[in-house]
């Protein structure tokens, strides 16, 4: 079914005090929430439901004011429920009436809804703080015209890969699995894996790679031994093999992968999707995550510098490689075309749309670059900031959902919520120079 939209009632309750009643109606999230086209949301987010019979979901305006208050206030799924909980201005802004005592909704629907929304309609977050951004004033139209375009990484919630550590972890998860499932093996290797991981770490740390490398080839064959004892146990039974398919898989890549082969390699079991990704950073040469996109206007708008657009790159493409779909989603966005387009030295040899082959400029460029362009260039590092707050302050450093869906899913909302934080500083500002103008009026005013 489709959800039942809550709307402004008015109603009285004899035991219990209004919302707008007890909080500050000019307070920055009130203000808000007040500048938010919900309308445009529930339409957006509810061509996901159809009419079939069935329980109804929950309000459009609860779901799509969590997950703005999640990515804006730097919250995990548990911390925001327990926020919510205290915090009449979240509530008001979720569209609750009353004061609430309990959550009215669990933890898991903030995963299911995310998951149900996909990137596609998540972008309608991002693409209404820019709305509310032009409505309020804190940006022109116009600035979104000209962007600073540049690639960060968004890493993934694993540890540190090394060989011996996904060895063992891959043995471990096969003979766990075959516990689950009552499958006897021959031996788990459950003792002399972990002491065998062990020496392997010891060995290496003191540099004896000799002695290292046997440990290694010892996991290597504890691991074999697991596999082939359980393909040999589940011939014959469709139900089993089927259970082990996805796990014998991912096991037999970690088994046959080498340290320097091309391609796609295995980093993390519960995350397969994850890549490595060097950026030539001194401090940190190798992230593991996948490649996000980020857009920024080339003008410091008044509210300050909003993402324009956001986008995870699975595959770790060259830089120059991904406007061919950057700029069309950019534009299909924010609703206009671009003028012009910043980058680094990176995107040399783009593959820009044709028709705007001629609008991207890369730093170093001399051909067809005017004094404005060059004034322009220096604007490029504005973006930088940009990225060190989305990945400090609103979950893009270190990502905890799932799958390579959860990956697009994470960037979008992260730029989201940083837009969003921008609107809240916007207003109070507003509403502090709206509190000077009325006091130096009282002051000016004859006795």
């Amino acid at each position: 079914m489709r959800p039942r939209e809550r709307r402004e009632s008015s109603e009285q309750d004899l035991f219990r005090s209004r919302l707008d009643q007890i909080i500050d109606m000019k307070h920055a999230l009130a203000k808000l929430a007040r500048a938010i086209d919900w309308g445009f949301l529930e339409q957006t987010f509810g061509a996901v439901y159809t009419d079939k019979t069935g329980q109804p979901p929950l309000p459009t305006r609860l779901m799509a004011g969590l997950a703005i208050l999640k990515h804006t206030y730097d919250l995990s799924d548990e911390a925001l429920c327990d926020r919510w909980v205290e915090n009449p201005y979240f509530q008001y802004f979720c569209g609750e009436e009353f004061f609430q005592h309990a959550l009215v909704f669990d933890r898991s629907s903030l995963t299911r809804w995310r998951q149900r929304m996909g990137e596609d309609k998540l972008k309608a977050l991002l693409q209404e703080s820019l709305a509310v951004a032009t409505r309020t004033e804190a940006m022109k139209p116009s600035d979104l015209a000209r962007v600073v375009i540049d690639t960060t990484v968004q890493p993934k919630a694993v540890m540190f890969p090394t060989d011996a550590k996904l060895l063992n972890r891959a043995r471990e998860r096969l003979v766990r699995l075959t516990k689950k499932l009552g499958v006897s093996l021959r031996q788990s290797y459950a003792r002399v894996g972990k002491l065998a991981l062990i020496k392997h770490q010891r060995y290496a740390h003191a540099h004896q790679f000799k002695r290292a490398n046997r440990s290694l080839r010892k996991l290597k064959t504890y691991l074999g031994r697991v596999i082939r004892d359980i393909e040999r146990r589940t011939v014959g039974n469709e139900d089993l093999r089927e259970a082990f398919v996805r796990p014998l898989f991912l096991a037999g890549r970690v088994l046959e992968q080498e340290r320097h082969q091309r391609g796609r390699k295995v980093y993390s079991l519960h995350a397969p999707e994850v890549e490595c990704i060097g950026k030539g950073k001194a401090h940190r040469p190798y992230e593991f995550g996948v490649k996000v996109s980020v857009a920024t206007t080339v003008k410091h708008s008044a509210g300050g510098q909003f993402v324009t657009h956001a986008a995870a790159l699975p595959g770790n493409p060259y830089d120059g490689h991904t406007l061919a779909t950057v700029i069309p989603q950019m534009q299909a966005l924010i609703g206009n075309i671009l003028d012009r387009c910043i980058t680094d030295a990176g995107y040399r040899g783009h593959n820009a749309p044709l028709d705007h082959k001629f609008k991207v400029y890369t730093a170093g460029q001399k051909r067809r670059v005017t004094p404005q362009i060059k004034r322009e260039f220096k604007r490029r590092a504005a973006i930088e900031p940009v990225i060190g707050h989305l990945k400090e302050h609103h979950r893009m450093g270190r990502n905890y959902l799932a799958h390579a869906s959860g990956d697009a899913i994470n960037a979008v909302l992260a730029a989201a919520g940083y837009n969003f934080r921008r609107l809240l500083a916007w207003l109070r500002l507003l509403l502090l120079r709206i509190l000077i103008a009325f006091s130096l009026t009282t002051q000016l005013k004859p006795v």
